[in-house]
């Protein structure tokens, strides 16, 4: 099999600060959804039909996630001698025993302060998309991840296909190599099936493809940062803006209603996260900014903060009542920001480290022990909603999350 180059550490670093300000677009999404019962249609509409929505287009931010596991997970796997055994038993623990904890943490939160109805506004989100109480079946369908809807934790659907595609990673890579020579069909056929799986209403198609355009990245890696690196500053400025354009294009065609498919537009998102990434991983500006120390921190515990925001959430909102969303607001995000730390400190960075002993114990089952490199065990576990690709990517922490 082919070698990938080693890529410089540095400029790959800004894929972390990428990683974590998605995360903070996703808790500001939903914090928009607590506030939407209380705001005038023409608020609700600057709030999201204007490039405003890009600081709360919390969806679309897991559609970045998706294309970074597919490039982050996929590029240590291209190696020779990469240990599949110790990928396999390392990568399950590192997405479960966090989800596991972040559900423990809200059925605790419950316990503890319960969750009145009465308190927040009929049929909001809160009420649709929140656990008001727990039952121990529900609890261990959801930490099953094989769900295709959640209420205890609501942002473990992203989780359900970060694990198909874990699983599935053979035939990704498969995939993306065979396809390497022909990327541009590859990817523009992954954008219709993306676009289509919208259309139809199929998850599968919807979001798959958009970890397959990651793992394409990943097998033209080289060649694709000399490619756009070369580009004038302003192209890869006009590719950031066209790509940010099209993550939110759905909703900035919303004034077109009737004139233009949403769902279309929408299915447009997967290839707007995919060039955001690009711009990433090719631009010293971006590098530079995403690679600053409050983004960096950022991606360090960008997993645990998207496993925590939405306990910490759902329990101010009901216990203050979503009437008080000011209060909310001003609570939830240094409160969601401390939580992600100690969830980092305390469940993430233990999960990571009982993950690379399981991965070198099963590596040292597999035929293939004799030819993993040093270090290698690093390399198989991490990925978007998880953290850097171990020296295929930059380590800005050792348990950077997805």
């Amino acid at each position: 099999m082919e070698t990938v180059t080693r890529e410089p550490s540095r400029r790959l670093a800004a894929l972390d600060g990428l990683r974590g300000v998605a995360a903070l677009i996703v808790v500001f999404y939903h914090l928009s959804l607590v506030a939407r019962p209380f705001l005038s249609a023409d608020q609700w509409a600057w709030l999201t039909r204007s490039p405003l929505k890009l600081l709360t287009a919390g969806t679309e931010s897991v559609l970045v996630f998706f294309v970074l596991s597919g490039l982050v997970v996929a590029l240590p796997a291209l190696r020779d001698g990469f240990g599949w055994l110790g990928y396999y038993g390392g990568r399950m623990l590192r997405l479960y025993l966090p989800v596991w904890a972040s559900l423990a943490l809200v059925a605790v939160s419950i316990a503890l302060l319960p969750r009145d109805p009465a308190s927040v506004t009929p049929d909001s989100w809160l009420l649709r998309g929140n656990a008001e109480t727990i039952s121990w079946p529900q609890l261990f369908q959801e930490a099953s991840l094989w769900k295709a809807s959640y209420d205890v934790n609501n942002v473990l659907w992203s989780l359900r296909w970060e694990l198909v595609f874990s699983l599935a990673l053979p035939l990704f890579i498969i995939a993306a190599r065979a396809l390497q020579r022909t990327w541009v069909f590859a990817a523009s056929l992954a954008v219709v099936a993306t676009v289509t799986g919208r259309l139809v209403d199929v998850d599968a198609l919807v979001y798959l493809p958009v970890f397959f355009l990651g793992t394409l990245m990943a097998v033209r890696l080289p060649e694709l940062r000399a490619a756009v690196g070369a580009w004038p500053w302003w192209g890869r400025l006009g590719l950031g803006v066209a790509s940010s354009a099209l993550l939110i294009a759905s909703w900035l065609a919303r004034p077109l209603e009737g004139a233009i498919s949403a769902d279309l537009l929408w299915g447009l998102a997967g290839p707007g996260a995919a060039g955001l990434v690009i711009v990433a991983i090719a631009s010293p500006t971006a590098e530079r900014v995403l690679s600053s120390p409050f983004p960096a921190w950022l991606g360090r515990v960008s997993f645990s903060l998207y496993l925590v925001q939405l306990p910490v959430i759902g329990t101010l909102a009901f216990a203050l009542g979503d009437a008080n969303w000011p209060i909310i607001v001003a609570a939830a995000i240094p409160g969601s920001l401390l939580l992600a730390w100690l969830f980092h400190k305390g469940v993430e960075v233990p999960s990571h480290r009982l993950a690379k002993l399981v991965a070198r114990k099963l590596n040292q089952l597999s035929s293939t022990e004799s030819t993993l490199p040093a270090g290698s065990v690093n390399q198989q576990m991490t990925g978007p909603h998880e953290g850097s690709a171990g020296r295929a990517m930059p380590r800005s922490s050792v348990n950077s999350p997805s």
